[in-house]
């Protein structure tokens, strides 16, 4: 007798459950969410403006980046009413990603140099 077996369709189904890094790339991994938790890593808040300035993504693409990071519980939003101003920060999730930040920043300093000068 033979089984049925039906193939995963997609990338993440074929590597769901494979490894936690995989998972993890898939909740904080996009260009743009990368960018912007990068960018706050440094700063206990950031208006929305400031954001858009340093990240140099588009209004839209920014607003988009944020609800997703919100939705995952990496950045927090706080919205003041006179001025009327949105800050966002990171949360105490997200905050510990900044140690593989930094080590990725020096993995890039160490073999991204090297690569450019072979």
């Amino acid at each position: 007798m033979s089984s049925i077996h039906s193939e995963p369709d997609t990338i993440e189904e074929r590597n769901s459950g494979v490894c936690p890094v995989v998972e993890a790339i898939e909740q904080i991994g996009s260009q743009w969410r990368l960018v912007v938790l990068h960018d706050l890593h440094g700063d206990d808040e950031k208006r929305f403006n400031e954001l858009e300035r340093s990240t140099g993504a588009s209004s839209r693409t920014l607003s988009r980046v944020l609800d997703d990071l919100e939705e995952a519980e990496l950045v927090n939003r706080r919205v003041e009413d006179k001025p009327i101003a949105t800050y966002y920060s990171l949360t105490d999730k997200s905050r510990e990603l900044c140690p593989v930040f930094e080590e990725l920043e020096s993995w890039a300093d160490s073999w991204l140099d090297m690569a450019a000068d072979d």
